[in-house]
């Protein structure tokens, strides 16, 4: 019944504002949470990461007069909240949620360990990865990567608030032409903006497709695990 025993779901934390303009949109946080459970129940086993641009930007900080570092160390901090804001509608959905986080912060996350990601697979939880990698000068993006690498994902799901991967931004460009698969030297080539290209690389070296599709169209996440084609996948 379903395509993927095991996914990496990565989250845009801009996408989490909705229409609003900073922040989280209890809407589309409630419809994520809904989608999660739904597809929880079909014994699919997810992990997640989220960003944090709808909070905090790294990056944003330092244009602001923020050393590098301590920005991203905030972007960082940004994606725990969203983080437990996820696992707290999950949970009030009926699911069961936890969060791990990449250096300690008990009691607000277990400090994350793939064994232990296994573990709570095995007992039903989903798992929510926050903090990125820990180190300062990796994107989210590139969290996603290295998580669904370490804990054998078949596939990185990119959910946004666009329906794939186009020639170019379609938000911009009316003639943006979607592609249905696209290999990663391909879109490489075409300098087609998936992921930042450490993650980008990442998923390439060790056979990790990213399928980038709607996150924000109720059902869509239960029509990729199943198997419908939507969205664009990116493969070797």
């Amino acid at each position: 019944m379903v395509k993927y025993k095991r996914i990496l779901l990565k989250l845009s934390g801009e996408a989490l504002m909705g229409n609003d303009k900073y922040g989280i949109n209890t809407d589309i946080l409630n419809s994520y949470a809904q989608q999660i459970k739904e597809v929880a129940d079909l014994g699919v086993e997810i992990g997640i990461v989220i960003g944090g641009g709808n909070i905090f930007r790294g990056l944003s900080g330092v244009s602001k007069g923020f050393d590098r570092v301590k920005g991203d160390q905030m972007g960082m901090l940004a994606t725990v909240i969203n983080s437990l804001a996820l696992q707290s509608a999950i949970e009030g959905a009926g699911g069961k949620a936890k969060v791990f986080t990449a250096t300690k912060m008990e009691p607000v996350g277990e400090l994350y360990t793939k064994a232990k990601v296994l573990e709570g697979f095995k007992q039903g939880f989903v798992a929510i990865i926050a903090g990125g990698t820990g180190n300062p000068f990796f994107t989210t993006d590139t969290a996603s990567a290295l998580r669904g690498v370490e804990i054998e994902a078949e596939v990185l799901l990119k959910g946004t608030r666009v329906d794939g991967v186009y020639t170019a931004d379609p938000e911009k460009d009316k003639n943006a032409v979607k592609f249905d698969e696209i290999t990663f030297t391909d879109a490489y080539e075409k300098k087609l903006k998936v992921m930042d290209l450490t993650a980008f690389t990442m998923c390439s070296e060790n056979n990790l497709p990213i399928l980038v599709f709607d996150m924000n169209t109720p059902g869509n996440l239960n029509k990729v695990v199943t198997g419908e084609k939507i969205g664009t996948l990116v493969k070797n």
